[in-house]
């Protein structure tokens, strides 16, 4: 599922675009500043930003520079209530993808998070297929060639992250940070032992491989 950080100082206009994005299949996270946005980020991962302007501290335009300067190619769209030619100027220059003038049609928004998913091949879909290979987020079912693998919750979360971006390294801090509770006194090592059983339950799966990239964590490569 599209994990989208939505970046709004209006509480109520926060609330509403996340229950929207999450009726239409994200998963939306909301900040009411900046500040609170790079603390999310530093725990999770996320695939999508929408971002106000005009914000207390620091506004949209250093959040946009500071998110790409650490990721340049997270898609940023700015929803702002700012029209003039200059801010657009602005934003486009630092790096966003999309700018939408408040008060935003959120029929319009969903056109837009669909053109740049295309681009930057991202699905909202919650059924995953890799060849044989069918896994479904909502039922948290997998099977392989028709027959239903068991798979404990984490289990299952980790693969579906590693195929939904396949060739994408995923390093064992992100993994964990997503996927194991704040308070697990368990070491980054954990993740390699999920790994070792995720290949263990598929080693007879031809579509797709589980890939270690040494010194940083793992990746999913399709065949």
């Amino acid at each position: 599922m599209v994990k989208i950080l939505v970046v709004e100082d209006d509480r109520e206009l926060n609330m509403t675009l996340c229950k929207f994005l999450e009726q239409n299949g994200f998963d939306a996270v909301g900040c009411l500043d900046a500040q609170s946005a790079y603390n999310e980020m530093y725990g999770q991962n996320f695939d999508m930003i929408l971002s106000d302007i005009m914000m207390p501290k620091i506004d949209g335009f250093e959040f946009a520079e500071t998110v790409r300067g650490l990721n340049r190619e997270i898609p940023i769209i700015f929803m702002t209530a700012r029209d003039d030619m200059s801010s657009k100027q602005r934003g486009y220059k630092l790096g966003i993808d999309d700018y939408l003038v408040k008060p935003v049609n959120l029929d319009e928004l969903l056109l837009k998070l669909g053109a740049i998913m295309r681009r930057a091949n991202l699905s909202a879909s919650k059924v995953l297929t890799v060849g044989s290979l069918t896994m479904n987020a909502d039922e948290q079912s997998c099977t392989l060639a028709g027959k239903e693998i068991p798979m404990t919750v984490r289990e299952f979360n980790l693969l579906y992250k590693l195929l939904s971006y396949p060739k994408k390294t995923f390093t064992r801090s992100q993994l964990m940070n997503e996927f194991w509770d704040i308070e697990a006194t368990s070491g980054l090592r954990s993740v390699d032992v999920y790994m070792r059983k995720l290949r263990e339950k598929f080693e007879g799966c031809e579509d797709f491989e589980i890939v270690t990239v040494h010194g940083l964590g793992y990746k999913a490569v399709l065949k």
